[in-house]
C-alpha cells in the first residue's frame, strides 16, 4: 500500500486527487497540504513541517512558490516527490533538477500518457519530415490558468528540437514584428478562454500540405490519474535522480 502526502489536498486538482485515490486498493492519502486545512480522510496541515505521519511519496499540486519547502521536506525525509505543479521558472526548474541530485524526482510538464505519447509522435514525424515542414504549436487553456505558453507546448517543443540539429528559437510575439518567418523558429501561441481543460495541436505545414497531431483532455481527471500511477511508481524507486513519464512508461 503506497502512502502518500498531498500538497494542495483542498484545491481543485487536490480533490480530483483525493476521488481518484478513493477508487484503488493499491494506495491512500496519510496526509495533507493546504492553506485552508479543513480535513475529510484525512489530516490536512498548512505546512510539510507539521506532517506527524509516515510517507512513502509526496505528490504536489500546489502553487511554485512553495517549491523549495517541498525540497527541502523530500530530500530531509528521502521521500520520493512527484512535482505536478507548472509554472516554474527557469531557476525553479534548475532547482529541481538540482534536487533530484539528493532524492527521487518525478517531473514533468503534463501527467496524461496521451500527451507524452503526442511528444513522441511529434518527434517521429520530425524526423521523417526533415527540413521541408515549418512548425506551429498552438495550445488551449481555461481563463483562470496564469501561465502563457502552457508548460506542456514547451514540453513538446522541447521534444521536437531534440529532433532538429539546427538550433531553433521559440517565437511568442510574432504580431510585433513585420519580417518573413524563418525556418530556424517554432511558433507557440497561446489561447486562454472558458472552461478548457486543455488542448494542443503541433502543425506541420509544407508545400501545399499540413499535417496537424492533435490531443485533447476532456477533464482534470487524466492529470490525477497520471499523478498517483507515477506516486505509486515511485514509491518503489529508492534512488536519487530525475524520473519522467518515459521511465514510467518502460
Amino acid at each position: 500500500m503506497t502512502r502518500i502526502i498531498l500538497c494542495g489536498a483542498n484545491g481543485k486538482m487536490g480533490r480530483v486527487i483525493q476521488s481518484v485515490v478513493a477508487g484503488r486498493d493499491n494506495c491512500k492519502i496519510v496526509a495533507g497540504v493546504d492553506f485552508n486545512t479543513e480535513s475529510t480522510d484525512f489530516p490536512v496541515y498548512k505546512s510539510l513541517a507539521e506532517i506527524t505521519e509516515d510517507a512513502d511519496v509526496i505528490i504536489d499540486f500546489s502553487n511554485p512558490a512553495l517549491l523549495e519547502s517541498l525540497l527541502d521536506y523530500s530530500a530531509g525525509k528521502n521521500i520520493p516527490v512527484v512535482i505536478a505543479t507548472t509554472g516554474y521558472d527557469e531557476n525553479q526548474k534548475k532547482m529541481i533538477e538540482a534536487a533530484s541530485e539528493k532524492a527521487p524526482v518525478f517531473f514533468t510538464y503534463n501527467m496524461s500518457i496521451g500527451i507524452n505519447l503526442l511528444a513522441n509522435l511529434a518527434k517521429k514525424a520530425v524526423s521523417v519530415l526533415g527540413d521541408d515542414f515549418d512548425i506551429e504549436i498552438v495550445e488551449k487553456h481555461h481563463n483562470q490558468k496564469i501561465d502563457a505558453p502552457s508548460g506542456t507546448a514547451l514540453m513538446l517543443a522541447d521534444a521536437i528540437c531534440e529532433e532538429i540539429e539546427r538550433p531553433m528559437n521559440y517565437e511568442y510575439d510574432r504580431h510585433s514584428k513585420r519580417e518573413k518567418r524563418t525556418k530556424n523558429e517554432i511558433g507557440l501561441h497561446a489561447i486562454r478562454g472558458g472552461t478548457i481543460v486543455g488542448e494542443h495541436d503541433i502543425i506541420f505545414a509544407g508545400r501545399d500540405e499540413i499535417i496537424t497531431l492533435s490531443h485533447s483532455a476532456r477533464s482534470k481527471e487524466i492529470f490525477a490519474v497520471g499523478a498517483v500511477n507515477a506516486a505509486v511508481f515511485m514509491a518503489d524507486n529508492k534512488a536519487s535522480g530525475m524520473y519522467t513519464m518515459k521511465e514510467m512508461i518502460e
